[in-house]
């Protein structure tokens, strides 16, 4: 008797569950993470029926067992929300409903970009798609005309909030400031004394040295060691570049540009690293990887090494440094007083150039060299065009030379195109009030992404996406 009593109350369990549930066809197995969202409901049956059975197993008392077991079907039908349960009651875009709780953070890992892009087109979301990831309201464009409406448009001038990201740039770094009038001066300071024209110019025989520093490296790795570890010597000549630009050459000296270098790597990690504060309100006490921590101690790492070198280039004097050469450092510190930064400004505004301009040079070039060992035959064109441009001479190539090297900047396209950097998180933005794009409304407050990666693979926009061929930026 209490053998059919309990195959009754399974019975009404799974067909009190079948309005919540989904089939898939156990022949048909879709992609990932198609694959993952269409089977969800199944998922949830098994955990239900695992739940009963270990239950009955160990004579765990029916009613908490039918108790256990309804509440994940409950929980699910509650969050199968289009885009999420951020989105409840909220007009929404097409979108996966996600997890209950998590939303889609079990899709935000390394590949993302990939998921996420296969996630749009399952759903006909790649104009813009919604989703939830833990408790933030986001919207992903993975289309030309939605992604120029969030990155131009000024509905769209905040960055979202990132923890790691706030910390390590003071929370006054370009990139990470509030729209305003402060964020727009920085824009002013950099635009006119570190990415002007004049100032480019100025740092030709810099680019060239550290060029030349970069290939003798490479030739004592062979000769020592008969292999070459690419990402360190990239790294290295993007590091001494760029300090070069900011401090000028011979500025910090050898001990302070490893250092530098370590910080960059630690720095990169942190924002890398899963923080529940950036996706659930009071997720910092959820810091399981100190990642708040970490970034405090790194950030008073930079604050101390960038003021020391402040601090000695105001006691060596600034008119030495003053002229055509001049270093970014220098133009920060003899800026108009109306004009002029704090020492707190100055460190934010320079880690940041170091942080944000040598990883990235560095992973570009290595794509690079990545792409012509598997293309030889685009390497020998672009060695052909080189030799045709310099003529036989032996000499470095000049900015000069540039304009003479068409299908070498074909190569440098389209290697950015497959390989985009920061493929959908540099991307993000902040939507700070209602805005339709599209026809879709993104209220205010929600994060805008732009999955790069899924346009430059777009077969509605390139033709054979997938193939490495410069030649299409000539045709």
């Amino acid at each position: 008797l209490i053998q059919t009593v309990k195959l009754r109350l399974f019975l009404l369990l799974l067909h009190w569950f079948h309005p919540y549930l989904l089939t898939t066809s156990s022949n048909s197995f879709p992609s990932f993470p198609l694959a993952r969202e269409r089977m969800k409901s199944q998922y949830v049956t098994n955990i239900c029926l695992l739940i009963l059975c270990l239950g009955a197993a160990n004579n765990t008392p029916w009613p908490l067992l039918i108790f256990l077991a309804s509440l994940l079907p409950l929980l699910h039908h509650t969050c199968r929300v289009p885009g999420g349960s951020a989105w409840r009651g909220v007009p929404a875009a097409p979108g996966p409903a996600g997890w209950p709780l998590l939303g889609c953070i079990p899709f935000m890992g390394p590949l993302a970009h990939r998921r996420l892009a296969e996630l749009a087109a399952s759903h006909g979301a790649s104009r813009l798609m919604a989703l939830t990831v833990g408790a933030t309201r986001v919207v992903i464009s993975s289309h030309p005309d939605t992604a120029r409406e969030i990155l131009c448009g000024s509905a769209f001038a905040d960055r979202p909030p990132k923890e790691a990201a706030r910390l390590l740039m003071f929370e006054r770094a370009i990139g990470f400031s509030p729209s305003g009038e402060y964020w727009r001066h920085l824009r002013r300071v950099a635009t006119g004394n570190l990415f002007c024209p004049r100032r480019i110019a100025a740092q030709e025989g810099l680019r060239q040295r550290v060029a030349g520093d970069m290939v003798r490296r490479v030739g004592y790795e062979m000769e020592r060691k008969g292999s070459v570890e690419l990402r360190g010597v990239l790294e290295r000549g993007s590091l001494e570049s760029m300090v070069g630009s900011l401090f000028g050459e011979s500025s910090l000296g050898r001990e302070r540009e490893e250092e530098l270098v370590g910080m960059v790597k630690e720095g990169y990690d942190l924002i890398g690293t899963f923080n529940w504060e950036d996706y659930f309100p009071m997720g910092g006490l959820l810091d399981f990887h100190g990642v708040g921590r970490r970034c405090k101690t790194l950030a008073e790492k930079v604050r101390s090494l960038v003021g020391e070198v402040i601090a000695e280039r105001r006691r060596g004097g600034l008119h030495s440094h003053v002229g055509l050469g001049e270093d970014f450092l220098t133009a920060l510190l003899t800026l108009p007083k109306e004009e002029s930064l704090c020492d707190s400004d100055i460190v934010a505004v320079l880690w940041e150039m170091i942080f944000r301009g040598t990883d990235v040079v560095a992973i570009l070039l290595e794509w690079i060299m990545a792409r012509m060992a598997l293309h030889p035959g685009v390497q020998a064109k672009a060695q052909q065009e080189l030799s045709a441009c310099l003529g036989g001479a032996q000499r470095a190539v000049r900015d000069s030379d540039i304009p003479k090297l068409p299908y070498l900047q074909a190569v440098v396209k389209e290697v950015l195109r497959l390989h985009p950097p920061g493929p959908l998180l540099s991307w993000a933005r902040l939507a700070v009030r209602d805005v339709h794009v599209g026809k879709s409304l993104v209220p205010a407050g929600t994060t805008a992404m732009v999955n790069m990666w899924a346009i430059t693979h777009d077969g509605s926009v390139w033709a054979d996406p997938w193939a490495f061929r410069p030649e299409r930026f000539l045709e």
